[in-house]
């Protein structure tokens, strides 16, 4: 899934055909034991594949741009501004809709977060 990752003054960036994920606190990067904290762009019109979280909580914030958000069978409009929580293990993943990149911060309740596609299910 990762295309690739590099790392930026403290931060790492993956990169995805959808958009990137910069993490900038984690476990991994070694400046936090109990949370996963990050920023997405997701470029318009893509959608980061469905997947859900087995060992956290996430909790994503909208900073531009406009997302159509499913979680489990639930489908949410989402603009800047808008939070969503995500119980850990409920499938979910977000579209920006319109001709804008979406931009979001996200959190998650453990350092090591983890990530299990649907299609792996």
């Amino acid at each position: 899934m990762e295309d690739r990752l590099k790392l930026l003054d403290g931060a790492a960036e993956a990169a995805f055909d959808w958009g990137t994920i910069t993490w900038l606190v984690s476990g991994e990067l070694g400046n936090s034991d109990t949370m996963t904290f990050g920023r997405v762009l997701i470029r318009a019109g893509q959608a980061n594949p469905r997947h859900m979280h087995p060992n956290c909580d996430e909790v994503l914030h909208v900073l531009s741009g406009r997302l159509e958000h499913t979680l489990g069978d639930e489908s949410f409009p989402m603009g800047p501004g808008d939070t969503i929580s995500i119980p850990t293990g409920v499938l979910h993943n977000a579209r920006a809709v319109g001709d804008q990149d979406a931009l979001c911060v996200i959190a998650f309740s453990a350092p090591d977060r983890r990530t299990i596609m649907e299609s792996d299910l």
